[in-house]
């Protein structure tokens, strides 16, 4: 037996936002499939993309190398780059647009064919380092041993300064070519991407720890300059990477220091959201349109990760609980720590910084992954998260890391999407939706504007058993019988259409296979008043 399930349509009614279901760097042919509705450029490579040659610096993914995209048609440039390509996929695909915009001051200096190439740590000038580029050995991780960076190199090695300008001239190339976001142009720009790592993952150009007055220095300075030049389009910041971030600067690292007493004890979102307002208030412009944080699970082996044993695929389907939960303590060092009683609840508490400190700001994830893409474990996880990102009312997300098409986690995205292959899709008005075990079996529940019907996604999060539960239907008149449809591990292949499923008034009952997916489409009923009733004739 499963756990006793309710649907009620008349309560906990809101919209659904369609944002929610993004991707970072989606490849076209999925894109067009999903009809993605939003797709970032992002990640680290991003903060000093240099638009006008096309050359990432890789920072301390890939030793720090400036690379260039070797397909360009170098006489061409800027037109045609790297990130000109980006937007037109999404155009070709319909896709909304987020470019990750620089506040860091710096960008990639120059380009080079092939190997070697421009980068912050060179062996021939600092001498032996504890790792090295293995096709290009003069080009080091700017670590001595595992734990003494190098310190005092010179950031012109790879990387030259900028200002707001920089970025100006970029947002003008993209209007040029595409119009103002208002005009089908570039519709988001992320304010850069985790600044409070910078002093690591940059730590060639930014080897000082990031502190709340800069951050909110810098994105005053560069978030006014991208609105000056597009007031149509919107910002998302401040981009954080994680736990600690949310609450203190990089000079804290993630517990309360000087950096935190020196803002009368104020955690970092909050205060940022405060010195936002106060922007806005001083010069009529909102600057911060989203409040963007990113959000990875820390338990170990989930996110990024293959599904794992049994005891991980259990937890990575817990996990998902730490983004509303209020009574789940995280089962990683988050919850270790105690802080904030290691509950992260992220969405509630994101909706509640907005609430006291800046309203009208929307909140968005641009950073998230539960891992095992390629596993049903993965798909069960990624259907749960999308499930309650559209509950909690999310207003935009992108997963980190991508699936391929024929992945399971591509089919988690499908059964929200384009569950039959002809574009329908999970409903756009969220309802209320309640399971008596949560762990066990998830259910989401939302009404369909286009043909008012009602659509439920139904995930079994047990690894080995099928369960049978009761569905208690309320505020809907239902149709006799509903379509199904079906993603398990009998078929990664395909979601398969089951039998139709017979309605009662009142609800149903029906069986889920362990670890699966199901979407009931429920068509509404027809009203009593029109009911057509025939004479009896007795022979």
């Amino acid at each position: 037996s499963g756990p006793a399930l309710s649907v009620d349509a008349q309560s906990d009614v809101h919209p659904i936002s369609p944002d929610i279901y993004g991707m970072n760097f989606a490849g076209e042919d999925l894109a067009t499939e999903l009809k993605l509705p939003v797709r970032r450029w992002g990640g680290n490579s991003t903060t000093r993309y240099n638009w006008q040659i096309d050359a990432f610096n890789t920072a301390s993914d890939w030793y720090f190398e400036n690379v260039p995209d070797p397909n360009d048609n170098i006489a061409a440039l800027p037109d045609g780059s790297a990130s000109d390509k980006f937007v037109e996929q999404d155009r070709r695909t319909g896709t909304k647009t987020i470019l990750t915009m620089p506040l860091i001051g710096w960008t990639a200096n120059r380009r080079l064919g092939d190997h070697p190439y421009d980068c912050g740590f060179k062996v021939s000038k600092y001498g032996a380092q504890q790792s090295v580029d293995p096709w290009d050995g003069d080009c080091g991780n700017g670590m001595i041993d595992s734990t003494t960076p190098i310190t005092g190199n010179d950031p012109l090695d790879a990387s030259t300064p900028i200002t707001s300008t920089f970025v100006i001239s970029w947002i003008d190339h993209l209007i040029a070519r595409y119009g103002m976001a208002a005009q089908g142009g570039v519709q988001f720009y992320n304010l850069d991407n985790e600044p409070m790592l910078w002093n690591s993952t940059q730590r060639d150009v930014h080897p000082q720890p990031t502190t709340y007055d800069e951050l909110r220095d810098r994105t005053d300075q560069y978030a006014a300059a991208i609105k000056q030049t597009d007031p149509s389009a919107q910002t998302l910041g401040p981009v954080l990477w994680g736990w600690c971030a949310y609450f203190f600067s990089a000079q804290d690292g993630c517990s309360a220091g000087s950096d935190y007493a020196a803002h009368d004890s104020t955690y970092f979102v909050p205060w940022y959201l405060q010195q936002m307002k106060a922007y806005e208030q001083a010069h009529g412009v909102r600057i911060l349109d989203y409040l963007d944080l990113h959000d990875y699970p820390q338990a170990d082996n989930v996110s990024l990760s293959p599904a794992g044993d049994a005891t991980t695929q259990a937890l990575r389907l817990r996990s998902t609980r730490s983004l509303w939960d209020p009574t789940y303590v995280d089962e990683s060092w988050i919850g270790q720590a105690g802080f904030e009683g290691g509950i992260v609840r992220l969405i509630p508490r994101m909706r509640d910084w907005v609430s006291a400190n800046y309203t009208g700001t929307k909140l968005a994830i641009t950073e998230y992954n539960w891992g095992a893409l390629g596993d049903i474990n993965g798909a069960v996880a990624q259907a749960d998260v999308l499930g309650i990102f559209g509950r909690e009312g999310l207003d935009l997300a992108t997963l980190w890391d991508p699936p391929t098409s024929t992945q399971p986690v591509a089919y988690a995205f499908r059964m929200y999407l384009n569950y039959d292959g002809a574009h329908h899709a999970f409903g756009d008005v969220s309802v209320h939706a309640a399971s008596a075990d949560q762990d066990q079996i998830a259910i989401y529940a939302a009404k369909r504007t286009s043909d008012n019907a009602l659509t439920l996604m139904i995930n079994n999060k047990s690894l080995t058993q099928t369960l049978t539960s009761t569905l208690s239907l309320s505020g809907f008149d239902p149709a006799l019988s509903a379509p199904a449809y079906q993603y398990s591990a009998a078929n990664l292949n395909v979601i398969v259409r089951l039998p139709d499923q017979s309605l009662g008034p009142s609800g149903f009952t029906a069986s889920f296979p362990a670890s699966s997916i199901t979407l009931f489409v429920i068509p509404p009923g027809v009203p009593r008043d029109q009911h057509v009733y025939l004479p009896l004739v007795l022979k």
